[in-house]
């Protein structure tokens, strides 16, 4: 049986109108002119012998077939992908690189580990690993910049594939000359709500967290705002305030008594880390690897 191997550049292009709506903002977001792209399209409906957009004024939608063809097709472009990841990786001699992304707390307390003993299961990956807050990890994973990301966000975009690796816990930690840290009792979060407080950007896991906890009360602004875990434990510890930051990001300064954990009245619930990633829902090769060795570290 004879058949013609499909066009990649019009799979993609169709991926990219049913994402966006249309298809001249499908076209543009693949870089491809609207002629040509009515054209692609055309020719990809016409070798699947059926309408796969309903189109009007305000844009173009895929009919339930249409779905169906972009379903499949991300999995086709994920394959190719992959293929084209695997040809620059260096795999011809016997590299292969991974490309993850980290919220920082897990890039600073968790990852060098699962990393170890990945290299200790592949010795001939090379992981290239970028460390940014949570919100970006998922917008990189979404293009395709990376292959896996770890998140702190329980938000995670229904086009994401998503495990949940290990759970954190958010803890309010005051400098040891703090007022907080000689009274009994704990802190409700009214109270907390109430007091300016050093916290992480908008973006990060701990700030959405921060942010769920506090709902239902209007907190007041912080006392400063601060771009990593690091920085916010030395204003802390430098009488700036209290924060609320992952255990996790917590446990060396808590265990020396650099900083000391004030009780909430209402404990923080627990929350995820999360693995996540695009394409096909079963991960294959170091990325599943080193997805089990996180999820074997729990």
């Amino acid at each position: 049986m004879s058949f013609q191997w499909p066009n990649l550049q019009a799979l993609e292009l169709f991926v990219a109108v049913v994402d966006e709506g249309s298809v001249g903002a499908g076209a543009r977001k693949v870089g491809i002119a609207q002629p040509n792209a009515s054209r692609l399209v055309a020719q990809l409906e016409a070798s699947t012998k059926t309408s796969l957009l309903e189109r009007s004024p305000r844009g173009s939608v895929a009919t339930p077939r249409g779905l169906l063809v972009a379903d499949q097709a991300r999995d086709v472009l994920d394959a190719a992908r992959g293929f084209l990841d695997w040809l620059h990786s260096g795999q011809a001699e016997g590299v292969v690189e991974l490309r993850v992304g980290a919220s920082m707390t897990i890039a600073e307390t968790l990852l060098p580990a699962w990393l170890a003993a990945l290299k200790g299961l592949l010795p001939m990956v090379r992981v290239d690993v970028h460390v940014m807050n949570s919100a970006t990890v998922l917008e990189e994973v979404q293009k395709g910049a990376l292959q896996l990301g770890f998140v702190e966000t329980p938000h995670v975009p229904v086009r994401l594939n998503a495990m949940v690796v290990q759970e954190d816990e958010l803890v309010v930690a005051v400098s040891p000359a703090h007022e907080w840290a000689s009274r009994r009792g704990s802190v409700s979060l009214q109270e907390l709500a109430e007091t300016p407080l050093v916290v992480r950007e908008r973006g990060s896991g701990t700030r959405e967290a921060l942010r769920e906890l506090l709902a239902g009360y209007v907190p007041v602004e912080p006392v400063q705002v601060l771009g990593s875990n690091a920085a916010i434990r030395v204003a802390v510890a430098s009488g700036a305030g209290p924060a609320a930051l992952s255990r996790l990001a917590l446990r060396d300064q808590l265990a020396s008594g650099e900083l000391l954990r004030v009780p909430l009245q209402d404990r923080a619930p627990n929350r995820p880390l999360t693995a996540v990633w695009s394409g096909p829902q079963r991960l294959s090769g170091p990325a599943a690897e080193l997805v089990a060795v996180a999820a074997r570290k729990s």
